[in-house]
């Protein structure tokens, strides 16, 4: 009984410092995330920003990190998907294809986001394997942008994949209208909750 015991302790001591370690390496991720898009936005050759938008930016705000809105979501491929049109913020279009749909859950509710590819993308053999993860939540027009928020993904050799809204991001023309045309959210890709992760949008750039 008592070596039970100890072999109890040594297992949950072991699977505790497990947990900690995989916590403080998705928090070490994400702040690494925060980190090189606040320099995406400083940098010249990088960044959307122009004129006294760049010269004012220092940093983008965030959400408080959240481990919560990491999520595991199982990916159904949907095969032969045809490509479409996708509506722009400059009234173009962009050509797009659906990858799958992502089946996710969080605080015990179930939900269902679509994943695009670009076709011109995946000829780029640095983007061969990305996915295009834009979506509306109950926070946009708030704290967050209007037109809604994009996440970056990439193909999993399996069936599951991450989904971190910590890493959330607005797109290019909520900073730079006149620069950059973005894909408009899909009405499907609609969250009716809030999604308090990833970064905040202060609209100081159509004023």
């Amino acid at each position: 009984m008592k070596n039970i015991c100890i072999y109890s302790f040594v297992f949950l001591l072991n699977f505790n410092s497990a947990f900690s370690q995989s916590r403080r390496e998705q928090l070490r991720e994400i702040k690494k995330f925060q980190k090189e898009l606040n320099k995406e936005y400083r940098t010249p050759s990088t960044t959307p920003l122009r004129a006294e938008n760049l010269k004012n930016f220092t940093q983008h705000p965030f959400f408080p990190i959240n481990l919560k809105y990491r999520v595991q979501a199982t990916l159904e491929k949907i095969a032969g998907a045809p490509p479409f049109e996708i509506q722009t913020s400059s009234g173009k279009t962009k050509t797009y294809q659906e990858y799958g749909k992502l089946h996710f859950s969080l605080e015990g509710k179930p939900y269902t986001l679509t994943v695009y590819v670009s076709p011109a993308l995946m000829k780029d053999p640095a983007y061969s394997d990305y996915l295009f993860l834009p979506f509306h939540d109950a926070t946009n027009g708030t704290e967050t942008y209007g037109g809604g928020r994009y996440i970056d993904l990439r193909i999993p050799k399996g069936k599951t994949l991450t989904v971190d809204f910590n890493k959330a991001y607005q797109p290019y023309c909520a900073y730079n209208a006149y620069d950059y045309s973005c894909p408009i959210v899909p009405v499907e890709n609609t969250l009716p909750i809030r999604i308090e992760a990833g970064v905040k949008y202060d609209d100081v750039y159509h004023h």
